[in-house]
């Protein structure tokens, strides 16, 4: 499955030449995952644009459509030019920080992809249009950031030169009183316009604010893959051809050009109508960061590592959800699983202010764990604090197997009217 390096170098080195070399060393540049998340046509991907210079909806679908449908990424650096932010690429100014959106989509039916863009996410910036307001999935969007464990959270009140200043008044202090007593009580609220570009510096000044967490850079790596895919165009010549490439974030240690990782659960085949699941093993051969060539990452950014796999191996997102570390560090792949739980008081995302339910014995859930999802059965539920946990578990039978890295936050959501609902959040134990 894998190919000879040789014959990929000097398209490899035609690519790099192609990319940006930069005055100062990126991979050095203090770097965090931010999530643009909220409602469907709230302004989440202009915002993104105006922040970035990118537009993320850029498959076919998303743009006849007009929706995100995939997540979308778009990187920026802020600097400091003449006393003011700014991510102008042609600002020579001071950079200050290295930004990796991730751009989530808000339709309800996409709220697995949200889960994993969430995986990635250090800092979100949650979107509520001045115009609309509060709508169920600015509700179940905001959950779904507790449900990952991100606390960081910046609120745009966005488009602002749409309404009267009566009307913006009155939306601040709906939105003031939404997020009373959650992870967002104390976030900022930025009034913009994303389509004029009001107060965006604001947002930018609140970015460079933000103190992340930094995990050790001598632990294992931790490399989430929440995209996988091909860059080869038909009828390339074999001597050009790139190896499969990954994309995703590195949620702790180091990696280098040259490492050879292995990632898990790997790719699934049928054999005697069971899916079975093989650990791919290979060797990064290039990484980039953005626009950006670099030989070594740390925490932080969105990632994009060119592998010697086959890229038969990587189109179409196939090895999205995995997990890719030195060989021989992570866990077993496994389909039995225990969790501990904590149920909303509600169901968010429907605008009816339902009680979420107790969990019942064989009950099927939808479970996020990193950027993989999986459903499991419930096999076994322990309503009572155990040795293992003060907290209520239960037992799962998984469908698709999972890397089982503890204390990683899991989404826990129920089928509800033929769509998946959040209900609570969870902890492999």
């Amino acid at each position: 499955m894998e190919q000879d390096t040789t014959k990929s170098t000097n398209s490899r080195e035609a690519t790099c030449r192609e990319l940006l070399v930069p005055s100062e060393d990126i991979a050095e540049i203090n770097t965090i995952n931010v999530g643009i998340v909220g409602h469907i046509d709230h302004g989440k991907t202009t915002l993104l644009q105006k922040l970035s210079g990118k537009w993320a909806d850029t498959h076919s679908e998303e743009l006849k459509r007009g929706i995100t449908i995939k997540l979308g990424y778009a990187d920026a650096i802020i600097r400091s030019e003449n006393g003011k932010l700014t991510t102008d690429k042609d600002s020579k100014g001071k950079p200050l920080r290295y930004i990796t959106f991730v751009d989530a989509p808000g339709h309800e039916m996409l709220m697995a992809t949200m889960l994993s863009g969430a995986a990635i996410m250090d800092a979100a910036i949650l979107v509520i249009a001045a115009n609309e307001g509060i709508k169920p999935q600015t509700q179940e969007h905001l959950v779904a950031l507790k449900s990952k464990n991100i606390k960081k959270i910046i609120i745009v009140q966005n488009k602002i030169d749409t309404v009267s200043k009566e009307k913006s008044k009155e939306n601040y202090k709906q939105i003031k009183e939404f997020v009373k007593g959650t992870i967002a009580e104390n976030s900022p609220i930025i009034p913009i316009s994303a389509l004029q570009k009001i107060n965006l510096d604001r947002i930018l000044e609140e970015l460079c604010k933000m103190e992340i967490a930094e995990t050790p850079k001598n632990e294992k790596p931790i490399f989430l893959i929440a995209r996988s895919f091909d860059i080869n165009k038909p009828g390339t010549k074999i001597e050009d051809l790139h190896g499969g490439i990954l994309g995703g974030a590195l949620k702790q240690g180091r990696l280098k050009v040259g490492d050879t990782i292995e990632i898990k659960p790997g790719y699934s085949y049928k054999k005697g109508n069971v899916y079975h699941y093989k650990t791919v093993k290979s060797k990064i051969v290039s990484m980039q960061k953005g626009k950006y060539s670099i030989k070594e990452t740390t925490q932080g950014g969105s990632i994009a590592i060119e592998t010697e796999l086959d890229p038969s191996l990587t189109k179409a997102d196939s090895l999205s959800g995995g997990i890719a570390s030195y060989e021989g560090t992570l866990p077993e792949i496994t389909e039995n699983i225990k969790i501990k739980y904590t149920l909303f008081d509600e169901v968010f995302g429907t605008g009816k202010h339902e009680p979420v339910q107790p969990l019942k014995p064989n009950e099927m859930l939808m479970l996020s764990l990193n950027t993989s999802i999986t459903v499991g059965q419930i096999t076994k539920i322990h309503p009572q604090p155990t040795a293992d946990s003060r907290q209520p578990t239960i037992d799962l039978s998984l469908k698709i197997p999972v890397v089982p890295l503890k204390k990683e936050s899991i989404g826990i959501a129920r089928n509800l009217n033929n769509h998946w609902r959040l209900i609570g959040f969870g902890e492999i134990i």
